[in-house]
């Protein structure tokens, strides 16, 4: 609280600057958005100030929040089953110097990348 009520700004101003307090309120903010595990809360129609204090940076939004539940919450993203070409396999098989079964493995562990999968067999 300040003691003896209300300040005018330019008192405000001259204080923070004493205190070593920064504010600067960004212009032109279409959206702010915060992501938790369960919920996002996205603000449309937001004033955002950052201020420095001590060199920690800190943002103060205003505004009405459309809070709603990430779908991608409850449904955990599964790997997509990546397409190992046969002619990829020869290649990582003969570069590398290995057998086939074994630039298989490796180009399913490189996400089908030929290049990856020869540097990690090699590598070894």
């Amino acid at each position: 609280m300040i003691p003896g009520g209300r300040m005018n700004p330019r008192q405000m101003k001259q204080m923070m600057k004493r205190l070593g307090i920064q504010a600067e309120e960004i212009e032109d903010v279409e959206e702010v958005v915060i992501r938790t595990a369960t919920k996002e809360y996205v603000f449309t129609k937001a004033q955002v100030t950052m201020m420095t204090v001590q060199g920690q940076k800190t943002a103060q939004i205003v505004g009405e929040p459309l809070i709603r539940d990430r779908a991608d919450a409850k449904v955990k993203a599964t790997p997509a089953k990546v397409e190992i070409l046969e002619e990829d396999v020869k290649l990582v098989a003969e570069k590398a110097g290995v057998s086939e079964e074994e630039a298989r493995k490796a180009l399913g562990e490189a996400n089908g990348e030929p290049a990856e999968a020869i540097i990690r067999l090699i590598s070894r």
